[in-house]
């Protein structure tokens, strides 16, 4: 009985393999984009441009968002709900705020005449950013979600509830990751 136990433990719950899949074919198609950026700029005719501060600003709200929701997370599991709630809620303002701060910053950059039409480096970044918000707006969801079951349902621990946060906590720590990522890898790239 015991061994069954261990081996139960040691599997992967299939919802978080389907995640981790679902997010290695999300790697593979930014690692795409980024290597099409490098053969596109390899090419020629590539405009040179700065980057708004609204995406250096958005990218330390999104490190932070991560922060918080881990910090909601840590709490739910022992048991403190105060804290796992306004963590929560905190977490979802801050990424809310890193798809305001990237509006802004696609705003700064056409106001600058970087826009879909003109140089191909511009397209490149709206794409890749774009793409990017895309995914985050999907934690977002998710992030509403555990926000709804967070205030509408009874506090308890049970394995159900901390798996489905735990696949909450994966893909926006992944979102955050990937955003770190394609920062560094516009900034390097110029």
């Amino acid at each position: 009985m015991e061994s069954i136990l261990v081996n139960r433990r040691n599997k992967i719950h299939p919802h978080k393999f389907a995640l981790w899949a679902a997010m290695a074919s999300i790697t593979m198609m930014f690692g795409a984009f980024t290597s099409a950026y490098l053969v596109k700029q390899a090419a020629g005719n590539w405009l040179e441009y700065s980057m708004p501060v609204f995406f250096y600003i958005s990218t330390a709200v999104i490190v932070l968002s991560s922060i918080t929701l881990h910090y909601s997370f840590s709490s739910f599991k022992a048991g403190n709900e105060k804290p796992y709630k306004y963590a929560l809620v905190l977490s979802l303002l801050l990424g809310l705020t890193f798809v305001v701060l990237q509006y802004m910053g696609w705003t700064a950059l056409f106001a600058k005449g970087v826009d879909l039409k003109g140089n191909v480096s511009g397209s490149f970044f709206y794409l890749i950013s774009g793409i990017h918000a895309l995914h985050v707006l999907g934690g977002i969801a998710a992030m509403i979600v555990a926000l709804i079951h967070a205030f509408t349902l009874r506090f308890y621990q049970s394995e159900f509830r901390v798996n489905r946060f735990d696949l909450v906590i994966n893909y926006w720590h992944f979102v955050d990751f990937l955003w770190v990522y394609l920062f560094i890898f516009l900034i390097i790239s110029k």
